[in-house]
Formats: structure tokens, sequence, C-alpha cells
């Protein structure tokens, strides 16, 4: 009988710079740090952001790794996405991790030694569908067969829903049962002790890029002025392919730091995300911890994940969005309820949980392993590029 491999003591994991992904990589760090699992975080799609330097602090033993190559999803990134490859596979070498954690698709294909995920945060063809409807052109044909190969080499596919899990399968086919690889879903987290409820004023907020068309702000620019309370906003406004896209019926409070989104929350009676496409919403869940109530788009992941504690509109349908937005203004004793049941559900999707989950399935990565575990004083090559930033 062959004895099973001891649990990872640890994970080079991927994230990008543009979005939740880093919020999501480094909870979950934080998460494994506390039962013993070491991450070294490489990231890449431009530099780090002033607020995402100050993350790392808070988790022991985190390295992160610095890059700006272009993600996949951007225009014509396949030069980066290869010299990406490269460094990830020097990165390997260098960290020797027992997991490779791939918060993207295309690197899924490429040889590492370690067993290795792929986590499905979000998809061209499933956002294009969501957002401008029909399928995606065929200047995606590239992204098309990269992500399918990443897919197809993974020895697991995670989302973090069951919508989310479901667009994969329809937008890139079924995911390589013959091989065996799994397909699971791991909800997102976030951590209770930073998000609370403080007293609250008659404001609204949300947090998301201005310019990204699946978060929907500009339905809440349209609202805005017939309604009795403000509309705040946090994030940016530029958009990565260069230009400012403000929207002048909002309060603009910028892009904040994790401290600052978490006061921007707690005093906020309610969050509103008329998201076309989400295939999570951890912003959603940060605002539920922060005890407001939600106001959502009507789309298959937000009632996966919010049930009876949010309402629900047509992301299309802005006079739908302004009378839900009233009636809790108008209703207190409903707010509050609404509140309380979000908060409630947020409870369920603890970093703790989450990182059981994501060990259970890396211990089933290693079991289901057939390489050697690599000594760690084995001689490295060098990889003058992949110099960490931050550290304990």
């Amino acid at each position: 009988m062959v004895d099973a491999p001891p649990p990872p003591s640890s994970v080079l994991m991927t994230a990008d710079t543009v979005g939740g992904v880093f919020s999501y990589a480094i909870e979950l760090a934080a998460a494994l740090a506390e039962r013993g699992v070491r991450t070294s975080l490489a990231t890449m799609g431009g530099p780090l952001s002033a607020p995402q330097r100050e993350a790392p602090g808070r988790v022991p033993g985190l390295a992160v790794f610095e890059s700006s190559f272009r993600l996949e999803w951007m225009d014509d990134p396949w030069d980066d996405v290869a010299r990406a490859g490269d460094w990830l596979l020097e990165l390997e070498e260098r960290v020797r991790p027992d997991v490779v954690h791939l918060n993207g698709y295309a690197h899924g294909a490429l040889g590492f030694r370690a067993p290795k995920l792929v986590v499905a945060h979000s998809c061209v063809l499933s956002w294009w569908t969501a957002v401008l409807g029909g399928e995606a052109p065929p200047q995606y044909d590239r992204y098309r067969r990269e992500v399918a190969r990443g897919l197809a080499a993974a020895s697991a596919v995670v989302a973090p829903t069951q919508a989310m899990l479901d667009a994969l399968v329809r937008h890139h086919g079924a995911l390589a049962p013959s091989r065996g690889a799994r397909a699971v879903v791991i909800p997102n987290a976030a951590d209770p002790d930073r998000f609370a409820p403080g007293p609250k004023d008659e404001v609204i907020v949300a947090v998301g890029r201005l310019w990204d068309q699946a978060k929907n702000i500009a339905a809440l620019g349209e609202v805005a002025p017939r309604l009795p309370w403000p509309i705040q906003v946090a994030g940016s406004d530029v958009h990565p392919g260069g230009g400012s896209r403000p929207i002048p019926s909002l309060e603009h409070l910028g892009v904040l730091s994790p401290a600052g989104v978490a006061a921007a929350l707690a005093r906020a009676s309610i969050y509103a995300h008329p998201a076309r496409y989400e295939p999570f919403g951890l912003s959603v869940l940060e605002a539920a911890l922060s005890g407001c109530a939600l106001v959502l788009g009507d789309i298959p992941s937000l009632r996966e994940v919010w049930r009876d504690a949010a309402l629900y509109v047509d992301p299309g349908d802005t006079e739908a969005l302004r009378r839900a937005l009233k009636a809790l203004i108008d209703d207190p004793a409903r707010r509050q309820e609404m509140a309380s049941r979000a908060r409630a559900r947020a409870f369920e999707f603890s970093p703790r949980r989450m990182a059981r989950s994501y060990l259970h399935l890396y211990g089933e990565l290693l079991r289901g392993s057939s390489r050697t575990r690599r000594s760690p004083s084995r001689e490295a090559p060098h990889a003058a590029a992949a110099a960490p930033v931050g550290g304990e």
C-alpha cells in the first residue's frame, strides 16, 4: 500500500493586478498560512498599486514576485503570455512548490513539474455573451484555443460558482473527464475581521471599475439623479487601454486601499451591484459583511451565492433598479432585515472554509501525481527576473 503524501507545504500561485483576483489570492494565502502553507505569488498585468503593495504585509511567509506581462484577455498579449510562461517555469525551479495554482488559463498548458490546477475567475467568451450578447468575434479565436489547451492540461479546474463552471463547459467544452481531471466549485471568501458594520449614513455605495461594462456602473449613473441619497463609487475610471471614463452623477471615491474600502462599506446603508456578468462578486461579499442591504443584478451566479439575502433587478432595466433602491431607502425596517440576511449569509464564505477546500484538493492532486518530490536543497537555475517584493 502506498502512503498518502503529506499535505502541501508550499504553493506557487499566479494573480493579476487588474481586478479582484489579487484580493482573492491574498485572502487565500493568508488562510493557507494559518495552516502552515507558504505561498509564492507571481503577479502579472501591470505594476502593483500602492494599496496592493500594502496587502502582503499581513500574510506570514508570503513572497510576491512582480511582473508587468500582459494578460491573456488583453489586446495582442501572446508574446507577453509566452514570456510570462518562461518566467513562471523559472519561478517553479526557484521556489520548489508542491502545487502550482494558476488563476488564469493559458499557462495551464505549461510543463510544470508540480501538479497544477486552473481557477476560472472569469472568461472573455462568457463575458461577451453576458455583456454584449452573441458569440465573441474571430479576433478571440487564439484566446479560445489557448484557454482550451490550458483547461485540457490541468489536473483540476476550480470555479467560485456552479454558474461559472457551467459557463466554462458551455464555451470551452468538457473538462477532460477521460483523464480524470476534476471540476470543483470552491466559493471565494472574505475575512470577517476586516469588514464590520459601522454607524450607517444615508448613502449607497458601489465598488468596481467604471469602464467595465460587466459591472454596469453606468446604470447607477442613470438613476442617481432620481434618488434622494447619493451614490458613491470606489474604483478606477481609467481604462487599461487608456482614457478616463468618469460618470458625473456619481460621487467618485477613487481607488481606495483595502482599509478605505472597508470604511466606505461600513458606513453605507445599501450596496448596489447591478452586474451583467459576475462569476462570484467579492465586493458584494465584503459589503454584506459590512452590514449593507444588497441590490444586485439578476444573474445566475449572484442568485446562487445570495439566494434570498438580496434584492435582484434586471441589469438592463434602470427603472427597476431605481425602484429597488428607492424601496429600501423608504423602508428602514426592510433595509435592516435585508442587511441582516446578507450578513448572515456572508459568514458562510469564510477564508478558513475556502482554505480547507483548497487544501483538500491540493492533497488529492498530490496523491494523484506520479512525480517524485524534489529536495529543497537542489540547485535551481538562475531566475534574475524573479526578484520578490514584500515578504513576511
